[in-house]
């Protein structure tokens, strides 16, 4: 059998991250698709923990299943944090007013949230404070994360006080770096790591603001050509913004693709020199770019659904992206290796 080798981009977005985790169950199904290199952020490097730590059990079917059942676990876990039991985990996090609760409980999470986030900080909870997703990932039916074994996984995160990408890889990548990638600042605490590279103790904040996720870990000489990125905050909306929650919402996703949008261009740019045979001899890897992405359901949901895990939405979100994943082997896999599927010239132009 002809084995396509791949890369994988795992955005993050919250609750959206289980449209990834559909497009990486299909992938695992597919034993003509190679698993070499990840590369994840936020939601995207929880689904990346659950898929390098399951494949590096071993190869073939017994690595795949034991990936399957590390994303099935996750995303069980993260169902749970839905509706009450999110607004029982905030309460526990912020000093609210018994009456307060009372009331905000007749309304949407979501609906008060942002307001509650701009008047306590996470610093506020004392000795109470704790991160769910921490359990969830120590709780992965194979745990086991910064192996050798498997493919190669890169785990982006913002450093806090220098506001610079900061990507963690091999032995680095640890629960805590994890949790720094989708650490939002307004929710988690900074989460502090020691880095022998400054010999100082580091903060580190969601990914997604400078590498959503980071595509240039994957450029390594023994890393495949071919990246798969899995878009899960669109790119494009046609309509005009006009409420607050609308306006915010785009912000929001423009943010967050902001860094990934400035890596393509900058890949547009050396596939232009490339086919102007101005890099001949010059080492420098012309990446194949392919993507699996469903913009009209992800332009249906907002900036609120990523964080509430309703089970109806995660599945939902699940089974469109096994969708996705089956339109891209259909379509483009045939391109893997040879060319790009992902035409850049119609975000970036011609020219």
């Amino acid at each position: 059998m002809d084995v396509k080798r791949i890369n994988l981009a795992l955005q993050g977005g919250g609750a959206h991250g289980a449209f990834s985790w559909g497009v990486l169950d299909r992938l695992l199904d597919e034993p003509g698709i190679e698993i070499r290199g990840i590369s994840g952020t936020s939601a995207g490097a929880l689904n990346g923990a659950a898929l390098a730590a399951g494949l590096s059990c071993g190869p073939g079917k017994r690595g795949r299943e034991a990936a399957r059942q590390n994303l099935a676990y996750v995303w069980s876990q993260v169902a749970q944090v839905s509706d009450n039991s999110m607004v029982r985990w905030l309460y526990s996090m912020f000093p609210v007013p018994r009456a307060w609760q009372r009331l905000t409980e007749l309304f949407s999470p979501i609906a008060w949230l942002e307001s509650l986030t701009r008047v306590f900080s996470p610093y506020d909870s004392g000795p109470f404070y704790s991160n769910p997703l921490e359990s969830i990932l120590c709780g992965m039916p194979h745990p086991h994360l910064g192996r050798e074994e498997g493919p190669a996984f890169f785990v982006t995160a913002t450093n806090v006080r220098t506001g610079l990408v900061r990507v963690f890889g091999g032995a680095e990548v640890t629960v805590q770096t994890i949790l720094a990638s989708a650490c939002l600042p307004e929710l988690f605490r900074a989460v502090e790591i020691d880095d022998p590279a400054t010999g100082r103790r580091e903060a580190y904040w969601d990914g997604g603001y400078s590498g959503n996720p980071a595509l240039f870990p994957l450029y390594r000489p023994d890393l495949p050509r071919d990246i798969v990125i899995v878009n899960i905050n669109p790119m494009l909306r046609d309509a005009i913004p006009k409420t607050p929650a609308e306006i915010q919402d785009r912000v929001n996703e423009i943010s967050f693709n902001a860094s990934l949008l400035a890596e393509l261009r900058a890949i547009n740019f050396v596939k232009r020199l490339f086919a102007e045979d101005r890099l001949t001899g010059r080492p420098m890897k012309n990446v194949l770019l392919h993507s699996i992405m469903d913009e009209e359901l992800m332009n249906s949901l907002s900036a609120s659904t990523k964080l509430i895990p309703q089970p109806g939405l995660l599945q939902q979100l699940h089974d469109a992206g096994v969708q996705a994943a089956d339109r891209f082997l259909a379509s483009d896999a045939a391109c893997i290796g040879e060319r790009d599927s992902y035409d850049l010239s119609q975000i970036f132009g011609r020219r």
